[in-house]
């Protein structure tokens, strides 16, 4: 059972580690969190400058069971496919830069600084499929 002290420590954590769900390490440092609008706008800033490196952002919610489901998927995958730059928001905490997002989870890909594919909700293998493709 969880005390106080520990729930106080999980509400102040956001983006990925706020996540109620086990996650793997990621030792290819190519998964990073939005965990506010400034963070997000940044992100976006480097996607479409930098473009050398393809991306995809995962929108979700941490109310969203199909989110917290997909989740340990896409963490998974940033491992086995380090050439890709992987962004968890939580459309929550960035309420100004998501509020396009009508469906989570809402996946987008990014090739060359330009958004280039979308995938709408769940599914291992069609995520799997979108990022092999992309990658």
């Amino acid at each position: 059972m969880e005390g106080l002290g520990e729930k106080k420590d999980k509400a102040k954590k956001g983006g990925l580690e706020g996540a109620d769900v086990n996650l793997e390490v990621n030792p290819h440092g190519n998964l990073t969190s939005a965990s506010s609008d400034e963070k997000l706008k940044d992100i976006f800033h480097h996607i479409t400058s930098s473009k050398t490196t393809p991306a995809v952002i995962n929108y979700g919610a941490s109310w969203c069971r199909v989110c917290s489901q997909i989740l340990p998927t896409f963490r998974q995958l940033s491992n086995k496919f380090p050439k890709l730059s992987f962004v968890y928001a939580d459309i929550d905490e960035c309420p100004e830069t998501t509020q396009h997002i009508r469906y989570t989870p809402t996946f987008h890909f990014y090739r060359d600084g330009e958004r280039v594919d979308e995938m709408f909700g769940g599914g291992e293998e069609r995520l799997h499929d979108r990022l092999w493709l992309h990658s």
